[in-house]
């Protein structure tokens, strides 16, 4: 169970079918896969051994799928780095993996120069955009024409295939350790999982392929032999014209890609009857912003996600039955599923006692799509994956219909626009300013973007800060999407008799009244 496997498949049974499709660039299954080889043969000729890591830093295109069954092919491991990082936290995901290769594209080649300066294990930079190639870099078309297609590397189901960097609670990303079977089979529950009716099934992926989500999705592509339809990044007028130009049968959107493209001014615009599954996930989403999304893409069967990037990363799926009207929708529509075909889930305690029915405790997920662990952290990894089970962080019960919910969050994890941040790392940077003596950073509801970062914020006696220039210096500091959006000062925060903050006193002004604590 490789994943270079489903390719072979491709260019041996469909070689003239449609595999990726990026702008003006159309590849079918042979050439996808002659690329693939050649880029696999070129990163060896350029040092890469079995296993050792390539990054890329780039917007979704053709060259990234490439990027994922190039490194594969030959023998490497991705680690494809998140776009929204700025260069201190990019050069730490680098170094902390050994990750000597990096892949830039157009958007961010600006940042070579700081990024060879803070990473200590950087050596080569191969650029792989559409202009000049820069002073210093080699170039990604160059680098495929001058190689010979290669063979693919020997491979084994428990080799690791990607490590992909995830917010810490320690406020140091956690590069995640995920298999070839960890991806593979976890596509394959997916596939199986949803029923599809389309009969040429068009994939359109707007989710960025630095996340787990945008990968997994081009993994379900190829295993599928479907073509993908890959746009840069999201944006609605984008996506709505590659909709109705691919005639594309389906997608995957998080809740505020969703509002987005339903609210946008010219939607009414274009035929999306072809769109034949709505797939979203990510954060959860309100049931109004759910009844609207139906209402607007009406042929369309909806079905939500649940998962994380430990879990490669999808373990429970509501389908679009789940979503028609009867005497139980409005309660199923708060659920995520349940548990795809090869996984086990249960709610358990504090003591890792499994719970009733009904019961909130901690969602913990078993089966072969679970993460190899944390890169070089050993101790995280252990508390993670204790007794065999992948402790999620998510609080939530399972019903007498076995259908999951998630209510809370166990860990102090905010969910904004469908990305992770770990409210430690925005404390750290916080930290930093001399004025401020402590901070509790929190979730609180926003229309937007679900939730936002809200900062709460006790300054040292005398002390004087404006909210603008604490935003300002966290920006400085971390990723924007991690920065506060929203801060309040006040005199004390509240804490138990052992000391300990006690952030659900902070959260209950703002999500009382709410069935969730999560948006």
């Amino acid at each position: 169970m490789i994943l270079t496997q489903p390719l072979h498949k491709g260019r041996r049974e469909s070689p003239d079918a449609t595999a990726v499709v990026c702008g003006d660039t159309r590849l079918n299954f042979g050439q996808f896969a002659e690329r693939a080889s050649r880029l696999g043969a070129a990163l060896q000729a350029l040092g890469m051994a079995p296993g050792q890591r390539i990054g890329m830093l780039s917007l979704n295109s053709h060259r990234f799928v490439e990027y994922f069954f190039g490194v594969w092919w030959g023998g490497g491991v991705v680690n494809p780095v998140n776009i929204r990082w700025n260069p201190k936290e990019i050069a730490y995901s680098l170094d902390d993996c050994d990750t000597r290769i990096l892949l830039v594209d157009d958007t961010f080649v600006s940042m070579v120069a700081a990024l060879r300066t803070l990473s200590t294990c950087l050596r080569t930079v191969i650029y792989c955009g559409d202009g000049p190639v820069p002073d210093g870099m080699l170039g990604y078309e160059l680098l495929l024409a001058g190689s010979t297609p290669g063979e693919d590397a020997p491979h084994s189901a428990d080799e690791l295939a990607a490590i992909m960097y995830t917010g810490g609670t320690t406020g140091r990303p956690k590069g995640v350790m995920l298999t070839h079977g960890n991806l593979y089979i976890d596509a394959l529950g997916s596939i199986a999982a949803l029923p599809r009716t389309a009969h040429k099934p068009a994939i359109v992926i707007t989710t960025p392929m630095f996340h787990v989500a945008g990968c997994g999705l081009s993994i379900q592509a190829v295993v599928r032999l479907a073509p993908q339809y890959v746009l840069p990044m999201f944006d609605e007028l984008a996506t709505l014209q590659a909709i109705e130009s691919s005639r594309a049968t389906e997608t995957f959107l998080v809740p505020t890609m969703i509002r987005r493209l339903i609210e946008h001014p010219r939607f009414a615009e274009f035929d999306l009857s072809s769109l034949d599954l709505m797939v979203y996930g990510a954060a959860p989403i309100d049931v109004p912003l759910l009844e609207k999304a139906m209402q607007a893409i009406p042929r369309a069967g909806f079905a939500q996600a649940y998962g994380m990037t430990e879990l490669a990363p999808t373990v429970a799926l509501l389908p679009p039955r789940c979503h028609l009207p009867g005497p139980d929708r409005e309660r199923l529509l708060r659920s995520t599923g349940k548990p795809l075909p090869m996984v086990e889930i249960r709610i358990v305690d504090a003591e890792d006692n499994e719970v009733p029915a009904g019961q909130v405790g901690e969602i913990v997920a078993r089966g072969p799509m679970v993460m190899r662990g944390y890169w070089n952290k050993p101790n995280e990894t252990e508390d993670a994956l204790r007794g065999g089970w992948m402790h999620t962080g998510d609080g939530g019960y399972i019903d007498a219909q076995g259908f999951l919910y998630v209510v809370d969050r166990i860990k102090d994890m905010i969910v904004s626009g469908g990305e992770n941040v770990y409210s430690a790392e925005v404390e750290n940077a916080i930290a930093q300013l001399p004025e401020v003596l402590m901070s509790a950073v929190i979730g609180v509801p926003d229309d937007k973007w679900g939730e936002r970062v809200h900062a709460v914020v006790v300054l040292r006696p005398g002390a004087a800060l404006e909210a603008d220039a604490l935003i300002a210096h966290c920006r400085s500091q971390i990723a924007g999407y991690k920065s506060p959006r929203s801060v309040e000062f006040r005199d004390a925060l509240p804490l138990s008799a052992a000391g300990k903050l006690q952030k659900f006193q902070l959260r209950e002004p703002y999500w009382a009244g709410r069935q969730r604590r999560v948006n």
